[in-house]
């Protein structure tokens, strides 16, 4: 490292606090920080500016209908189709030409389609799928991975009326089971299989031993050929070849159905603490709305930029912000089916200088992968296109949003770190980037419109600098109305803990604990149940993740709870040396120091395990429940789920011979 770049880096660790560059500011959509006071003034009505992003057949009677609280309803009396909002309109107001998805697979190959173009293969899907007999509320499944097929049969369903549920490819054969068990769904839309670091991988035969689970007929199964020549299926009786399938309706049109602002949308099940996943139902109007305006007013998206979110489409940050958001915007969005590292680290950072990315969107997980394989590989490519930077998914530890900062955004890119969930719909904690200082580790304060606080286990609001539990005391337009079927747990699940029903006072409780400052940024510390009992005392892996990972030579970190016969449980720090580390005592000793001077000795780690990887699912979270497994000497459970389960051995053995 130079004598120049060992400043600038002993600096940012020092900053605590960046404005964001005038140059942003002068152009960003919202830059009035009067927009805070304006929506709470004129709440509920200030959502208006949300609906105003839409193109409504029949406008609204009423902003929110709080009559059934929880039951919340958003623009009420309002009539609209999703796929028109993404679609039609813009080709109708001249973006025919306009590019609406960019996509590029594993192997290099690349597919685009501009709003005309996708307009015609949505309608042609449409009508195939009507002519299946899919008809208005009909269930639809859809088990593809990152391929266009997905966006066009997800808008494909929007214009029926027909809600979609997206299972992650990477999900189980019962998974997929489970879910159109739940969700009643006769029809289904998968693929032959998808490419991984190169490799084609059969989805195919695990779509068919889930559809062996489904305890229902299935009509029809409409199978995607990805992969061509490289895997050799044959098709069962009631399944068909996607395009067999389009070309007999090749050039119908298909009038998008208007439907009520509060019919579903989609459902998208989520994990649950009973272990059956949840049903989370999504609607039309509202979080279509809430999703067009934050990523109008968090994103910045403008119709000419080219964004690229580099989440699955599997999840909700792909619903929201590659599909929904983007296209209801009319923007460019681009769409990649492969890993960062294949062929070469780099693949990222070349994907964003040939598209000229405006705005990229990406996962902690990501970045800490980055900052492990060293800032050579974003320095060989031209990232200046780069406007705004965001992360998702988990809270970013200060020293990964700063090597983000400097080495992808080049100290010239506000980045949003944005707090949500799948029940939220969309972004609800984060910086406005046209308005906000940026403060690295904390999200920021709610967004206008949003009442989140952090309260203790009384309800009450905690002082600055204490810790305490997320709570969001008005309803906001993209959130959940309820589960599938299942209302009587959407009371008990997201409503009991902090509501006084007797006052007809209502409060959600997302399960999440943080911190707020005194200028009322909130930091997330993770999910309530990421807490380890140290001999009575209640830490949160999240802060002790952020020690360890500030240690110069650490490039990411998981911290579990494991027994201990004395304390009842212990810490154990599981850690990934950066490339030009070696995990020896040295560097063990330096994350002791650190979690001793962020925290105090109640949280000194038991033991620090040094591995080159992390075991993760393949959606890139840490599979902590493994590790903490290992850590008590347990038997290891279920791997089948993780894209390396390869490790989980090589860490037991590891911590055995240690």
């Amino acid at each position: 490292m130079s004598q120049e770049d060992a400043t600038l880096e002993a600096r940012l660790a020092e900053q605590e606090a960046f404005e964001p560059p005038e140059s942003f500011v002068e152009q960003a959509n919202v830059t009035d920080p009067g927009i805070y006071d304006e929506f709470e003034e004129n709440w509920p009505e200030c959502w208006e500016r949300a609906a105003d992003l839409l193109s409504w057949d029949e406008s609204y009677d009423t902003v929110l209908d709080d009559g059934n609280e929880p039951f919340y309803e958003w623009f009420t009396g309002g009539e609209l189709n999703a796929s028109y909002n993404c679609l039609d309109r813009h080709v109708e107001d001249g973006a025919a030409d306009r590019e609406a998805i960019k996509w590029e697979g594993e192997l290099g190959e690349t597919r685009s389609y501009t709003y005309g173009e996708l307009l015609e293969e949505v309608e042609t899907f449409a009508a195939t799928l009507r002519g299946l007999g899919v008809e208005e509320d009909d269930v639809v499944t859809l088990y593809l991975p990152m391929i266009p097929e997905l966006p066009i049969a997800m808008l494909a369903c929007a214009r029926l009326g027909a809600p979609h549920s997206v299972v992650f490819a990477g999900f189980s054969a019962d998974a997929l089971a489970t879910r159109m068990n739940s969700a009643d769904s006769e029809f289904l839309v998968t693929c032959d299989g998808y490419y991984r670091r190169g490799d084609a991988l059969d989805h195919l035969s695990k779509t068919n031993e889930g559809l062996d689970g489904v305890d229902h007929e299935v009509s029809d199964v409409v199978v995607v050929d990805r992969l061509g020549d490289d895997l050799d299926h044959s098709l069962a009786d009631n399944q068909r070849d996607y395009d067999e399938l389009v070309a007999e309706y090749d050039g119908e049109s298909v009038e998008p159905v208007s439907r009520d602002a509060e019919d579903m949308l989609f459902l998208m099940y989520t994990s649950g603490t009973t272990g059956q996943p949840k049903g989370v139902k999504h609607t039309t109007g509202g979080y279509l709305a809430y999703t067009a305006w934050t990523s109008h007013a968090v994103l910045d998206l403008e119709p000419e930029d080219t964004y690229w979110c580099s989440a699955d489409i599997g999840w909700i940050t792909g619903h929201s912000y590659i599909v929904y958001g983007p296209l209801a915007l009319g923007t460019t969005s681009v769409m990649y089916e492969g890993t960062p590292d294949y062929p070469d680290k780099d693949r990222l950072w070349e994907i964003v200088e040939r598209e000229g990315v405006d705005v990229f969107y990406t996962a902690p997980t990501a970045i800490r992968a980055f900052m492990k394989w060293g800032s050579d590989y974003p320095e060989e490519h031209d990232l200046s296109s780069l406007r705004l930077l965001g992360t998702v998914g988990e809270p970013i530890n200060p020293r990964a949003w700063k090597w983000y900062y400097k080495h992808i955004g080049d100290e010239e890119c506000p980045i949003v770190d944005t707090w949500w969930q799948t029940e939220t719909g969309g972004m609800m904690i984060t910086t406005l980037p046209g308005v906000n200082t940026m403060k690295p580790g904390s999200a920021g304060p709610p967004l206008p419109g949003v009442d989140a606080r952090v309260v203790n286990a009384q309800g009450e609001e905690v002082d600055a600098g204490q810790a305490g539990y997320v709570t969001v005391n008005k309803p906001w337009p993209g959130m959940l109305r309820t589960l599938y079927n299942n209302d009587e747990r959407f009371l008990s699940e997201y409503w009991q803990e902090y509501s006084d029903k007797d006052a007809d006072e209502w409060v959600y409780f997302p399960e999440d604990g943080a911190k707020i400052d005194d200028d009322g940024y909130i930091t997330i510390l993770g999910r309530v149940d990421d807490v380890i009992n140290v001999s009575g005392h209640r830490l949160g892996t999240m802060e002790i993740e952020s020690a360890v990972v500030g240690v110069d030579g650490i490039a990411e970190a998981a911290v579990v709870g494991g027994d201990h016969e004395v304390k009842g449980e212990a810490v154990y720090v599981y850690a990934i040396p950066e490339d030009d580390y070696e995990g020896n005592a040295e560097l063990e000793e330096r994350a002791r120091e650190a979690v001793l001077d962020s925290i105090g000795p109640i949280a000194k780690p038991e033991d620090v395990i040094f591995t080159p990887e992390l075991p993760k699912t393949r959606s890139g979270k840490i599979m902590r429940r493994l590790l903490e497994d290992i850590a008590s000497g347990n038997e290891l459970g279920n791997t089948s789920t993780l894209r390396n389960p390869e490790v989980v051995d090589d860490i037991a053995a590891q911590v055995e011979t240690d």
